[in-house]
């Protein structure tokens, strides 16, 4: 019984050619070298904190690799959308600074960023529609980037 089984198996061409495929696959799992290893770079650890204008300056893009946004007292790290916060973005001027106002007024002039000198903008003059806009974009930036610390004035 055992012969007529083994003589169907030899007289079978796909036999072999299974049989090879496999001697092939084990050879080939056996010689090979294994693998090095390592774990995956660990990512630049931001600790969150505070930030006043001019520190938040530090993080344009330029200065530094991290791009950081202020919207309503948070700062967001963006450096993920560098391409739309970076230097050369469309919303580029409001990298490393507070943009609340530009981002509720729809406006990218720079007339919308308050200067480092002053206090932070505390944005009263909003009128309801301006507000409703920039907590759209606060909740998409919630959504989308590492919340990474808070805006505060110079003390």
């Amino acid at each position: 019984m055992f012969t007529q089984l083994y003589e169907q198996l030899v007289q079978n061409p796909v036999n072999w050619i299974l049989l090879l495929g496999t001697f092939y696959i084990i050879h080939s799992y056996l010689s090979s070298e294994p693998e090095e290893l390592s774990p995956p770079e660990h990512p630049e650890t931001t600790i969150f904190k505070c930030y006043t204008p001019k520190e938040l300056t530090e993080f344009d893009g330029i200065k530094n690799s991290k791009i950081f946004m202020g919207v309503k007292g948070k700062i967001y790290d963006v450096t993920a959308g560098k391409k739309f916060y970076g230097p050369d973005g469309p919303y580029g001027n409001f990298a490393g600074r507070d943009a609340s106002r530009g981002l509720a007024k729809h406006s990218f002039d720079e007339d919308m960023l308050t200067s480092l000198e002053e206090p932070i903008d505390t944005l009263s003059d909003l009128n309801v529609e301006e507000l409703e806009s920039l907590k759209g974009w606060d909740d998409m930036f919630s959504e989308k980037y590492l919340y990474v610390g808070t805006l505060v004035n110079e003390k």
